[in-house]
């Protein structure tokens, strides 16, 4: 057996295995929390790493049939909820190649900022400027 490679997509707030603490998704990759799988609570990301998929599986659903495929972690093989493959119902599509992960099966951390995302070094120093003017105002006033 070889070496399990796992990657890391940083960000915020983190989604991560329950069972491992492997790093699954982070919260800009959330659809929506208003789901329901097994065990409660579930929610919807657009991508999601370190998974394992099983066969495709025809479903019946609350919102309708769908073909779907069990998703487990990559790490420690936990099963962790499903990935939507097909929806025959056209409102449903936007669920297709889109993951649920049951919110009891993962767990949820705080992250941390990255130095190189530009988007977050404007608003970085947007705020810093905004600092710097309010001090420089109160002192020229």
């Amino acid at each position: 057996m070889g070496r399990t490679f796992l990657e890391h997509m940083g960000g915020v707030k983190l989604f991560s295995c329950h069972a491992c603490d492997a790093n699954l998704t982070n919260k800009t990759e959330l659809i929506s929390t208003r789901f329901t799988g097994a065990t409660g609570r579930a929610y919807l990301f657009k991508r999601v790493v370190n998974l394992t998929y099983s066969n495709v599986q025809d479903r019946v659903m609350l919102t309708g049939r769908h073909m779907v495929r069990d998703v487990m972690c990559k790490n420690c093989s936990a099963k962790l909820g499903w990935m939507y493959e097909f929806a025959t119902d056209d409102s449903q599509k936007y669920k297709e190649g889109r993951v649920i992960l049951e919110y009891a099966l993962i767990a949820e951390s705080d992250g941390f900022l990255d130095p190189y995302n530009p988007h977050l070094y404007f608003i970085i120093s947007f705020l810093y400027l905004t600092r710097l003017y309010l001090r420089c105002k109160r002192i020229y006033l």
